[in-house]
């Protein structure tokens, strides 16, 4: 039965990669409670360089970032040290500055107001706290294009200081939420982001290729960017790589990572939060975090503002989806075999996972493509879900 899943899920990445327009090059791995029942890769690191993709790659993981920001605020919580619902601006102050912009004036200058209340760290995880990106809205566009605002990638503190687009706890605005969660975290903490990740998540889970700043050994393995085109051809960007030495450790997205490091904080959320060096969070704090904390709300389709960097994006057009902390649930059984209520999310650069805590599966799909979205990549994953769910059937 291995050998018949190895064979399956490989056939899926070859196609992957082989299809027209393929991708350069996929690592995908799926995981049930106990390990990992499945680790493959086929492609190369680089259209231009020849090396063969392998299982240990290392990848710009980009939001998958996200979770094991908010796994930490939860921790936290656990300590007793963040309450969810203060105002975060009591542990990151500078978040108290911002205000809500409601457009522009007849010159272009931004109509701005203080905000109604407060911003929460539960509304940080939840993405209803006011934050967008400019990928995938307007507002937020504009500002970049009009009036410099920095793109978030420069991980510099003059990114995360874009205004609300809206009162906080009004809506779903998928954003930079999580950065200034990882901001919270550091408030909290009295540590940089990246070394409160090693010492409460990675070293309790062995993820020794996980880090805002590559290793000289990570580098080495490291997979290049690329970028499609409208006519689906792709261009290889060499030079693309997040910044080494950031004024912000990012937590909505500057980790890197590898496919094999990132099932074992899969495999934690399988495990009702318990990891190989210990637990990492209780299982009554892994039920909260799995429920839906939107209420009526649901999370919306991503409009691709910026056409280099995504693509319209919709996980299961037409089935209703919620969010948790801090993850995407879909509300209904999903086509693939997943089940109703798994957590998930993604990528900029096409990266995929799932946890399935019904079933005790869950997997992840990295590639290095942008714009987000993209049919092949996007094609793969789903194909390689749901070999992995056939298989468990068989």
């Amino acid at each position: 039965m291995a050998d018949n899943l190895q064979s399956k899920a490989d056939a899926v990445l070859a196609r992957a990669v082989a299809s027209k327009p393929g991708i350069p090059g996929v690592v995908a791995v799926a995981t049930d409670r106990t390990g990992n029942i499945y680790e493959g890769a086929a492609g190369f690191r680089s259209l231009s360089g020849g090396k063969e993709m392998t299982t240990d790659s290392v990848f710009a993981i980009f939001s998958t970032t996200k979770a094991i920001t908010g796994t930490l605020c939860l921790q936290l919580v656990e300590d007793g040290k963040l309450d969810l619902d203060a105002p975060a601006k009591n542990y990151a102050p500078a978040i108290g500055e911002l205000l809500v912009i409601e457009g522009f004036d007849s010159g272009g200058t931004p109509r701005v107001r203080p905000p109604k209340r407060d911003v929460t760290t539960r509304m940080l995880l939840l993405h209803t706290a006011g934050f967008g990106y400019d990928f995938f809205n307007e507002t937020y566009n504009r500002l970049a294009e009009e009036h410099g605002q920095p793109s978030v990638i420069a991980a510099s503190r003059k990114a995360l200081q874009t205004p609300l687009l809206f009162d906080p706890g009004e809506r779903w605005e998928y954003g930079s939420n999580i950065d200034w969660a990882g901001q919270v975290v550091e408030g909290v903490t009295g540590s940089r982001l990246g070394e409160v990740m090693r010492s409460r998540i990675f070293d309790q889970l062995d993820m020794q290729d996980t880090a805002f700043t590559m290793t000289s050994s990570m580098r080495s393995r490291l997979a290049t960017m690329h970028q499609r085109d409208k006519a689906g051809k792709l261009a290889v960007l060499a030079d693309f790589v997040l910044e080494q030495d950031p004024e912000v450790h990012m937590g909505g997205h500057g980790l890197y990572s590898t496919a094999l490091d990132y099932a074992k904080f899969i495999r934690m959320w399988l495990n009702d939060g318990d990891g190989p060096n210990g637990r990492v969070l209780k299982p009554e704090t892994v039920a909260l975090a799995e429920k839906n904390g939107l209420g009526e709300m649901k999370i919306r389709r991503l409009p691709g503002v910026i056409p280099k960097l995504s693509n319209d994006a919709e996980f299961f057009p037409g089935m209703p989806k919620s969010w948790g902390l801090t993850f995407m649930i879909n509300e209904e059984d999903a086509p693939t075999g997943r089940s109703a209520g798994s957590l998930a999310w993604a990528g900029l650069a096409n990266l995929y996972y799932w946890i399935d805590r019904k079933r005790g599966i869950g997997g992840y799909w990295a590639t290095q493509i942008l714009p987000f979205a993209d049919a092949a990549s996007v094609g793969g994953y789903l194909e390689f879900e749901t070999a992995i769910y056939n298989h468990r059937k068989g």
